[in-house]
């Protein structure tokens, strides 16, 4: 008697050492929602890094093309474009220069653009000079 006592609790310890189907499963869907999360982060974070990079190269960009302007190395035509050459072979320019209700001032607009960015791919620095 003693050992089919014996037998019994082996066998019953037995069964309660694994996990069940149901519980692996939960466990796999807990993991895979907390990985796409995970996923979702990183890729907004990348994202964001790329518009920190552009956000602070075309104003610096800008701010060369506008001191440009006012040490006269640009003419003071209507509207000019370029690119800023094999150094930063992405970015575009564009100067518009505008009267204002006040006849002394132009308004000068510094536009640098990004062909690789999707959106939010542009920068304006708006410059108002006298004459």
């Amino acid at each position: 008697m003693r050992e089919s006592i014996c037998r019994r609790i082996s066998a019953e310890s037995q069964r309660q050492a694994g996990f069940t189907l149901v519980e692996v499963l939960v466990a796999l869907a807990i993991m895979a929602i907390t990985l796409v999360a995970v996923f979702q982060l990183q890729s907004q974070s990348v994202s964001m890094s790329s518009e920190s990079r552009f956000a602070t190269s075309a104003a610096l960009l800008a701010q060369s093309k506008m001191a440009e302007i006012e040490a006269g190395v640009l003419t003071l035509n209507r509207t000019q474009e370029g690119n800023f050459g094999p150094d930063y072979p992405q970015y575009s320019w564009r100067v518009d220069i505008s009267d204002t209700q006040l006849e002394q001032f132009k308004k000068i607009e510094v536009t640098v653009s990004n062909k690789d960015m999707q959106r939010r791919g542009d920068y304006r620095l708006v410059l108002y000079k006298v004459q």
